[in-house]
């Protein structure tokens, strides 16, 4: 008797005692069995048999049926979009991880020295993003091969880096802004277009050509203080990058004559998502340690 026939009756379909029993009476007598599945229908000779049914879906009107108190919200157009395309790029990219901790320190003390002249000049706050952009941009100077798509069976390095902002557009789905040629941008100026590209999004603004060419991503949840996010690659770009929160941590750091000692840095992860088919983990990692260690080592405030 081969157990993987049987249709166990008890908790968690279990086959118990009596699913064993009913079988063995079962065939004695020529009789099914209620443990036993159904075999393939007996037809007279020159008959055709009965197509099997499938269970039907169910309609809206019945999920409402169903739901009792629950509310049924029809997705948007833009959630729509947000989640076809999403479902796309798992389907077509083989998904692989990499993240490190990144020492936002340097960062810091620019911030703190020139944010309040920054503020004043610009009209918004210096944010953490525009630094990650620029240390991203000039990462991918030295790692193309992440600036890049698939097509066919070849990768498609791209001479200017089009770096894609994903924006939310309050809780209802995602856009992505570009900041174009974004390599011959500055700090300063890295700031003020993800400032406008952010509010214009926000405000149902955007052009077709603020959101066409992008050959790279950055999505940050660092706002709402996250500590690890997995991103979806932005098709047909091969790689985006994720930052998240920064706080205020403990860390180990060397002195000039190599003793070590405790200091409170401000730190956060950063990841990057990539398209398996394009690169390898080295190639990633090393992108990564590149940003890591333009963010914790660039004279920020030559830029500003």
């Amino acid at each position: 008797m081969d157990p993987s026939t049987l249709a166990g009756t008890g908790p968690g379909g279990r086959i118990t005692r009596a699913d064993v029993l009913n079988v063995i009476d079962a065939r004695a007598t020529g009789t099914p069995s209620a443990g036993a599945p159904p075999g393939p229908a007996q037809t007279a000779p020159g008959s055709v048999a009965p197509a099997r049914q499938t269970p039907a879906q169910p309609t809206l009107a019945q999920t409402q049926s169903l739901a009792g108190t629950d509310e049924v919200i029809p997705f948007t157009n833009i959630r729509r979009r947000t989640a076809e395309h999403m479902v796309r790029s798992k389907a077509t990219s083989p998904h692989t991880l990499v993240v490190l901790e990144a020492d936002y320190e340097n960062v810091e003390r620019t911030r703190r020295s020139e944010g309040g002249a920054f503020r004043a000049e610009e009209g918004f706050s210096l944010t953490y993003l525009p630094f990650i952009a620029r240390s991203t941009v000039e990462a991918l100077r030295d790692f193309p091969l992440l600036n890049a798509s698939v097509a066919d069976e070849s990768l498609v390095v791209h001479a200017e880096i089009n770096l894609g902002i994903a924006v939310d557009l309050s809780h209802e789905g995602l856009i992505v802004p570009v900041i174009h040629q974004a390599e011959e941008v500055t700090l300063r100026g890295v700031a003020r277009r993800i400032r406008d590209l952010a509010e214009r999004a926000r405000g149902r603004q955007l052009n077709a050509d603020d959101i066409a060419g992008g050959t790279f991503s950055i999505t940050n949840d660092g706002p709402f203080g996250t500590f690890f996010t997995v991103p979806i690659i932005n098709q047909p770009q091969v790689a985006i990058l994720a930052t998240d929160g920064i706080a205020r941590r403990p860390v180990v750091v060397t002195q000039p004559d190599g003793s070590e000692s405790i200091a409170i840095h401000s730190t956060g992860v950063v990841g990057v998502s990539w398209d398996h088919r394009a690169v390898d983990g080295a190639y990633v990692s090393s992108f990564l340690a590149r940003v890591s260690d333009l963010i914790g080592s660039r004279d920020w405030a030559a830029e500003l």
